[in-house]
């Protein structure tokens, strides 16, 4: 039987093709590392999150408050959803508008590596 994260990379071959060359730039970077959270794999700076492909195959991402409303407003992007709760400071970037991921990544990264010890 296949691992969650197994089965969710089966079921969104496409974002994770994207995700994938992304994270092959990353973990290049100091203090970056590819890892196991919320049920899939993703990017962490110092050991805080900064992007992961969800359950339906969109990129979760931090940001700033303010972009995160930025990017919603401008339609390249969602509001971030868990359980039930819209978490302030997460985007999720649709699946179906790949051209995004890139430079929401690179923002996310930015962010959390300026506010991590």
């Amino acid at each position: 039987m296949a691992s969650n994260g197994q089965a969710r990379r089966e079921k969104f071959p496409e974002s994770y093709a994207i995700f994938d060359r992304l994270t092959g730039e990353y973990v290049q970077r100091d203090g970056v590392a590819l890892g196991r959270m919320f049920g899939s794999e993703g990017l962490s700076v110092r050991g805080k999150v900064f992007a992961f492909v969800g359950f339906t195959g969109s990129l979760f991402a931090k940001l700033p408050e303010k972009r995160v409303g930025e990017l919603v407003e401008s339609g390249d992007a969602e509001p971030a959803v868990m359980r039930d709760r819209p978490m302030r400071e997460w985007v999720t970037a649709r699946a179906d508008r790949p051209d995004t991921w890139s430079d929401i990544v690179a923002e996310a990264y930015e962010f959390v590596d300026s506010i991590t010890p």
